[in-house]
Protein backbone atom coordinates (compact mmCIF):
# COMPACT_ATOMS: atom_id res chain seq x y z
CA UNK A 1 0.00 0.00 0.00
CA UNK A 2 2.62 2.38 0.97
CA UNK A 3 4.67 1.46 -2.45
CA UNK A 4 1.04 2.16 -4.54
CA UNK A 5 0.86 5.62 -2.25
CA UNK A 6 4.20 6.63 -4.03
CA UNK A 7 3.81 5.84 -7.08
CA UNK A 8 -0.02 6.73 -7.45
CA UNK A 9 1.22 10.69 -5.93
CA UNK A 10 2.90 10.72 -9.80
CA UNK A 11 -0.23 9.96 -11.46
CA UNK A 12 -2.96 11.40 -9.11
CA UNK A 13 -2.01 14.56 -7.94
CA UNK A 14 -0.84 17.44 -9.24
CA UNK A 15 2.35 19.30 -9.46
CA UNK A 16 4.42 20.28 -7.62
CA UNK A 17 5.56 17.03 -6.54
CA UNK A 18 6.14 16.04 -2.52
CA UNK A 19 8.19 13.50 -3.72
CA UNK A 20 9.23 11.25 -6.89
CA UNK A 21 9.23 7.69 -6.48
CA UNK A 22 9.87 6.44 -10.49
CA UNK A 23 10.39 2.73 -9.46
CA UNK A 24 7.45 2.09 -7.23
CA UNK A 25 4.95 1.02 -10.07
CA UNK A 26 7.69 -0.85 -12.24
CA UNK A 27 8.55 -3.10 -8.53
CA UNK A 28 5.00 -3.96 -7.31
CA UNK A 29 4.41 -5.09 -11.19
CA UNK A 30 1.11 -7.09 -11.96
CA UNK A 31 -0.16 -5.64 -8.38
CA UNK A 32 -0.13 -2.04 -8.89
CA UNK A 33 -3.11 -2.56 -10.80
CA UNK A 34 -5.43 -2.67 -8.33
CA UNK A 35 -4.64 -0.21 -6.01
CA UNK A 36 -3.36 2.55 -8.26
CA UNK A 37 -6.89 1.61 -9.97
CA UNK A 38 -8.44 2.78 -6.02
CA UNK A 39 -6.16 6.06 -6.45
CA UNK A 40 -7.24 6.87 -9.72
CA UNK A 41 -10.67 6.33 -9.40
CA UNK A 42 -11.07 7.85 -5.55
CA UNK A 43 -8.00 9.72 -5.14
CA UNK A 44 -9.72 12.31 -2.93
CA UNK A 45 -11.16 9.99 -0.58
CA UNK A 46 -9.78 10.52 2.71
CA UNK A 47 -8.06 7.41 3.25
CA UNK A 48 -6.65 7.36 0.16
CA UNK A 49 -5.14 11.20 -0.01
CA UNK A 50 -4.39 10.87 3.32
CA UNK A 51 -2.02 7.56 2.43
CA UNK A 52 -0.27 9.64 -0.67
CA UNK A 53 0.68 13.05 1.93
CA UNK A 54 2.09 10.50 4.50
CA UNK A 55 4.26 8.27 2.16
CA UNK A 56 5.40 11.04 -0.07
CA UNK A 57 5.99 13.82 3.19
CA UNK A 58 8.02 10.96 4.94
CA UNK A 59 10.44 9.73 1.81
CA UNK A 60 11.46 13.02 0.90
CA UNK A 61 12.30 13.96 4.75
CA UNK A 62 14.04 10.83 5.10
CA UNK A 63 15.99 11.26 1.43
CA UNK A 64 16.50 15.10 1.87
CA UNK A 65 18.07 14.41 5.23
CA UNK A 66 20.19 11.52 3.85
CA UNK A 67 21.68 14.03 1.25
CA UNK A 68 22.90 16.28 3.56
CA UNK A 69 24.68 13.92 5.73
CA UNK A 70 25.98 12.10 2.33
CA UNK A 71 27.36 15.45 1.04
CA UNK A 72 29.29 15.52 4.51
CA UNK A 73 31.09 12.26 4.25
CA UNK A 74 28.42 9.68 5.68
CA UNK A 75 28.41 6.05 3.64
CA UNK A 76 25.87 4.08 5.39
CA UNK A 77 21.80 4.17 5.04
CA UNK A 78 19.95 1.26 7.13
CA UNK A 79 16.35 0.82 6.33
CA UNK A 80 14.66 -0.57 9.28
CA UNK A 81 11.15 -2.01 7.72
CA UNK A 82 12.06 -1.27 4.48
CA UNK A 83 9.09 -3.04 2.79
CA UNK A 84 9.38 -2.02 -1.05
CA UNK A 85 11.50 0.78 -0.61
CA UNK A 86 12.83 1.99 -4.06
CA UNK A 87 15.76 4.56 -3.16
CA UNK A 88 18.63 1.97 -3.48
CA UNK A 89 16.99 1.37 -7.11
CA UNK A 90 16.92 5.09 -7.72
CA UNK A 91 20.84 6.20 -5.87
CA UNK A 92 23.86 6.14 -7.88
CA UNK A 93 25.20 2.77 -7.89
CA UNK A 94 28.90 3.83 -7.99
CA UNK A 95 28.40 6.29 -5.37
CA UNK A 96 27.47 5.87 -1.16
CA UNK A 97 25.77 5.35 0.56
CA UNK A 98 25.74 1.95 0.98
CA UNK A 99 22.35 0.87 1.69
CA UNK A 100 20.99 -1.64 4.41
CA UNK A 101 17.39 -2.83 3.89
CA UNK A 102 16.29 -4.61 7.25
CA UNK A 103 13.07 -6.48 7.02
CA UNK A 104 11.33 -9.51 8.00
CA UNK A 105 12.66 -12.57 5.92
CA UNK A 106 9.63 -13.52 4.30
CA UNK A 107 8.46 -9.86 3.37
CA UNK A 108 12.01 -9.18 1.89
CA UNK A 109 12.04 -12.61 -0.23
CA UNK A 110 8.92 -11.32 -1.32
CA UNK A 111 10.32 -7.72 -2.66
CA UNK A 112 13.36 -9.75 -3.93
CA UNK A 113 10.89 -12.23 -5.82
CA UNK A 114 8.84 -8.78 -7.18
CA UNK A 115 11.94 -6.89 -8.05
CA UNK A 116 13.77 -10.30 -9.97
CA UNK A 117 9.63 -10.28 -12.17
CA UNK A 118 10.12 -6.68 -13.10
CA UNK A 119 13.95 -6.82 -14.35
CA UNK A 120 15.14 -4.98 -11.66
CA UNK A 121 18.72 -5.74 -11.16
CA UNK A 122 19.65 -5.91 -7.18
CA UNK A 123 21.87 -2.32 -7.00
CA UNK A 124 25.82 -2.79 -6.07
CA UNK A 125 25.41 -0.46 -3.24
CA UNK A 126 22.36 -2.72 -1.62
CA UNK A 127 22.80 -5.37 1.04
CA UNK A 128 19.20 -7.26 1.81
CA UNK A 129 19.65 -8.11 5.51
CA UNK A 130 16.76 -10.20 7.20
CA UNK A 131 15.84 -9.72 10.37
CA UNK A 132 12.27 -10.58 12.61
CA UNK A 133 11.77 -7.57 14.83
CA UNK A 134 10.32 -9.50 17.90
CA UNK A 135 12.72 -11.75 18.07
CA UNK A 136 16.17 -11.22 15.75
CA UNK A 137 19.19 -9.44 16.75
CA UNK A 138 19.90 -6.35 14.78
CA UNK A 139 23.15 -5.06 14.84
CA UNK A 140 24.40 -9.18 14.36
CA UNK A 141 22.12 -9.54 11.20
CA UNK A 142 23.80 -6.01 9.84
CA UNK A 143 27.33 -6.86 10.65
CA UNK A 144 26.68 -10.30 8.88
CA UNK A 145 25.95 -7.83 6.05
CA UNK A 146 29.24 -5.76 6.23
CA UNK A 147 27.43 -3.24 7.98
CA UNK A 148 30.63 -1.19 9.52
CA UNK A 149 29.44 -0.26 13.35
CA UNK A 150 32.19 1.78 13.92
CA UNK A 151 31.29 4.85 11.07
CA UNK A 152 28.14 6.63 12.00
CA UNK A 153 24.82 5.52 9.67
CA UNK A 154 21.24 7.58 8.99
CA UNK A 155 18.93 4.84 9.94
CA UNK A 156 15.55 5.15 8.64
CA UNK A 157 11.94 3.45 10.46
CA UNK A 158 9.17 4.62 8.83
CA UNK A 159 5.99 3.02 9.10
CA UNK A 160 7.09 0.52 10.91
CA UNK A 161 7.08 1.27 14.99
CA UNK A 162 2.97 1.47 15.43
CA UNK A 163 2.93 -1.80 14.59
CA UNK A 164 5.19 -2.81 17.13
CA UNK A 165 4.67 -4.25 20.70
CA UNK A 166 6.47 -1.89 23.12
CA UNK A 167 9.46 -4.41 23.89
CA UNK A 168 10.28 -4.89 20.13
CA UNK A 169 10.35 -0.67 20.03
CA UNK A 170 12.75 -0.69 22.95
CA UNK A 171 14.77 -3.31 21.88
CA UNK A 172 15.50 -1.56 18.36
CA UNK A 173 16.55 1.42 19.70
CA UNK A 174 18.94 -0.21 22.75
CA UNK A 175 20.27 -1.50 19.10
CA UNK A 176 20.19 1.98 17.19
CA UNK A 177 21.53 3.75 20.03
CA UNK A 178 25.07 1.13 20.28
CA UNK A 179 25.70 2.74 16.94
CA UNK A 180 28.85 5.39 16.85
CA UNK A 181 28.14 8.47 18.02
CA UNK A 182 26.91 11.13 15.30
CA UNK A 183 24.63 8.46 13.60
CA UNK A 184 21.17 9.71 13.70
CA UNK A 185 17.68 7.98 13.26
CA UNK A 186 14.58 8.89 11.68
CA UNK A 187 11.44 6.72 13.15
CA UNK A 188 7.57 7.50 12.65
CA UNK A 189 5.17 7.21 15.53
CA UNK A 190 1.91 6.99 16.05
CA UNK A 191 0.11 10.14 17.87
CA UNK A 192 -2.14 8.83 20.68
CA UNK A 193 -5.68 10.19 19.39
CA UNK A 194 -6.01 13.55 22.10
CA UNK A 195 -2.96 14.75 19.85
CA UNK A 196 -4.30 14.75 16.69
CA UNK A 197 -5.62 17.38 14.44
CA UNK A 198 -8.89 17.12 13.13
CA UNK A 199 -7.66 15.85 9.36
CA UNK A 200 -5.49 13.00 11.73
CA UNK A 201 -8.50 12.36 13.82
CA UNK A 202 -11.25 11.42 11.37
CA UNK A 203 -8.04 9.25 8.91
CA UNK A 204 -7.22 7.46 12.29
CA UNK A 205 -10.64 6.73 12.63
CA UNK A 206 -10.78 5.04 9.72
CA UNK A 207 -7.35 3.89 8.77
CA UNK A 208 -6.86 2.33 12.52
CA UNK A 209 -9.90 -0.05 12.71
CA UNK A 210 -8.99 -1.43 8.82
CA UNK A 211 -5.50 -2.20 9.63
CA UNK A 212 -6.77 -4.28 12.47
CA UNK A 213 -9.14 -6.02 10.37
CA UNK A 214 -6.31 -7.36 8.09
CA UNK A 215 -4.09 -8.41 11.25
CA UNK A 216 -2.07 -5.39 11.69
CA UNK A 217 -3.22 -3.28 14.56
CA UNK A 218 -1.68 -0.26 16.15
CA UNK A 219 0.78 -1.62 18.84
CA UNK A 220 2.36 1.47 20.41
CA UNK A 221 1.93 5.28 20.05
CA UNK A 222 3.81 7.92 21.47
CA UNK A 223 3.30 11.87 22.49
CA UNK A 224 6.81 13.06 21.75
CA UNK A 225 7.66 13.98 25.33
CA UNK A 226 7.17 10.65 25.81
CA UNK A 227 9.28 9.13 23.02
CA UNK A 228 12.24 11.82 23.51
CA UNK A 229 12.47 10.24 27.32
CA UNK A 230 12.56 6.64 25.58
CA UNK A 231 15.41 7.72 23.15
CA UNK A 232 17.30 8.78 26.33
CA UNK A 233 17.47 6.01 28.15
CA UNK A 234 18.72 4.36 24.55
CA UNK A 235 21.80 6.86 24.01
CA UNK A 236 19.73 9.28 21.60
CA UNK A 237 19.23 12.43 21.91
CA UNK A 238 15.78 13.58 19.32
CA UNK A 239 17.27 16.63 18.12
CA UNK A 240 13.26 17.40 16.24
CA UNK A 241 10.18 16.25 16.30
CA UNK A 242 8.45 16.97 12.95
CA UNK A 243 4.14 17.36 12.14
CA UNK A 244 3.88 15.97 8.35
CA UNK A 245 2.92 19.48 6.99
CA UNK A 246 6.27 20.40 8.02
CA UNK A 247 8.34 17.83 6.26
CA UNK A 248 8.58 19.61 3.42
CA UNK A 249 8.73 23.23 2.13
CA UNK A 250 5.79 24.75 2.73
CA UNK A 251 5.10 26.08 -0.66
CA UNK A 252 4.52 21.97 -1.91
CA UNK A 253 1.53 22.15 0.49
CA UNK A 254 -0.12 25.28 -1.57
CA UNK A 255 -2.14 22.86 -4.02
CA UNK A 256 -4.92 22.87 -6.55
CA UNK A 257 -5.67 19.28 -5.38
CA UNK A 258 -6.82 17.55 -2.64
CA UNK A 259 -3.89 16.86 -0.90
CA UNK A 260 -3.35 17.75 2.87
CA UNK A 261 -0.56 16.94 5.23
CA UNK A 262 -2.60 15.78 8.76
CA UNK A 263 -1.33 15.59 12.00
CA UNK A 264 -1.88 11.48 12.43
CA UNK A 265 1.84 10.35 13.03
CA UNK A 266 4.84 12.33 13.11
CA UNK A 267 9.14 12.17 12.41
CA UNK A 268 11.27 12.42 14.96
CA UNK A 269 15.11 12.72 14.28
CA UNK A 270 17.51 11.78 16.79
CA UNK A 271 21.05 11.69 17.20
CA UNK A 272 23.04 8.82 18.84
CA UNK A 273 25.07 10.44 21.51
CA UNK A 274 26.91 7.08 22.75
CA UNK A 275 25.17 7.56 26.50
CA UNK A 276 23.14 4.83 26.82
Amino acid sequence: MAAAARAAHLLVDDEPFVFRDTVASTLLGDHAAEPLGYHRTHGDHLVLSSARAQVTARSHYAERRLAELAAGGLDQYVVLGAGLDTFAYRSDPGRPPRVFEVDHPATQQWKRDLAAAAGLAQPENLAFVPVDFESGDLMDALSAAGFDPGRPALVSWLGVAMYLTPEAIAATLAAVGRLAPGSELIMEYGLPPDLRDERGRASGELILPAAAERGEPWLSLFTPDDLSALLKQHGLEAAEHVRQADCVDPALWERSDGLRPADLCRLTRAVVTGAA
